[in-house]
């Protein structure tokens, strides 16, 4: 019998109960760990953020090198780490609406096709902005604070939650939800993008089971699923910190969105756009490679199990169709 690509491997590996997709509940949990693992490694986004909101009249950092040394030298190797409490609380949520999200989406639309899989991916992208935009806006907050400095003479924030219950009690449920447009502008066609390429890529790459090279290729298909996806929402994500770090210092430079791009366009230039662009690219590789390479050799290892299970059950002329059915549609998820 010929081997079947992962991607059927992935796509069957799930079980049904009362109607709910059995497998991603673990694909969610998966993703959760390798996001949380990304961000416990280094958090690179600390430099992306500071060159994305650095005043270009009195620039603080050159580059990426030169922010993450700058950063290491005032501030000590803690100081990396500013803001990481936000996006480890919500990633586990974060994660589990998107890859939640997505695989229910494919198995409302039908059929496995590309096209299907950016829509599946982008109303994911779109449903989970809730969580992601107040996450952001807190981690954005706390790591504009104390800058340069190795300990904070004052700290306006204790913390990532402290952070958000501020800025509720000030601003409102409105200030807490500060970009939240941007974020879905971002977002939307993001993972729509993001789940485009990895399917993309799966099936032009033929990763099979008994291939030497699978997870190689699975690894190289998750980096550069999260590389495509930033670089075609990066300019977005620009605006969006811009807008959250907008009134740190107690005082706001914009009105909107609108205003916002005009303003950064009108003194920096289209090049205000790649700002950061470098260190979210050198997170983006790695941390999407394991994510996606983690998720699909799991599904593909709970898959053989149901398969041993099922060989001990009584099959039904249905479930027989039902999976030739599945089999005629290989997936990458």
């Amino acid at each position: 019998m010929a081997s079947k690509p992962v991607g059927h491997c992935v796509s069957t590996a799930r079980t049904k109960a009362n109607g709910i997709t059995w497998g991603l509940a673990s694909h969610s949990t998966r993703c959760s760990y390798n996001g949380n693992l990304g961000e416990t490694l280094g958090n690179v986004s600390l430099s992306q953020v500071r060159l994305q909101v650095q005043s270009v009249d009195r620039p603080l950092y050159r580059g990426t090198y030169h922010c993450f040394q700058s950063i290491v030298r005032q501030e000590s190797m803690t100081g990396l780490y500013k803001g990481i409490g936000s996006p480890m609380m919500g990633l586990t949520f974060i994660n589990a609406i998107v890859f939640g999200v997505q695989g229910n989406a494919m198995r409302r639309l039908g059929h496995d096709t590309p096209l299907n899989q950016f829509l599946a991916g982008a109303s994911a992208g779109a449903l989970q902005s809730v969580i992601c935009c107040p996450m952001e806006l807190a981690k954005t907050r706390m790591q504009l604070q104390g800058l340069g400095e190795r300990k904070s003479k004052q700290k306006l924030y204790k913390n990532s939650l402290d952070c958000l219950v501020r800025i509720y009690r000030k601003e409102g449920f409105r200030g807490i939800n500060r970009g939240m447009v941007t974020t879905l502008v971002r977002e939307t066609p993001g993972f729509g993008i993001y789940f485009l390429t990895y399917d993309v890529l799966t099936r032009s790459l033929g990763c099979e089971p008994d291939d030497p090279y699978m997870i190689l290729k699975l690894l190289f298909a998750g980096g550069m699923s999260g590389i495509s996806s930033w670089i075609s929402t990066y300019p977005v994500d620009v605006i969006k910190s811009r807008l959250q770090a907008d009134g740190v210092g107690g005082h706001n430079k914009y009105n909107g969105i609108a205003d916002c791009v005009r303003q950064s366009l009108k003194r920096e230039g289209w090049r205000v756009f790649t700002h950061g662009l470098t260190s979210t690219l050198l997170r983006a590789f790695p941390v999407n490679a394991t994510t996606f390479a983690t998720v699909t050799l799991f599904l593909m290892y709970m898959r053989d199990d149901e398969g041993a299970v099922n060989d001990c059950e009584p099959q039904h002329a249905h479930s027989s169709v039902t999976v030739n059915q599945q089999q005629a549609q290989p997936s990458s998820l």
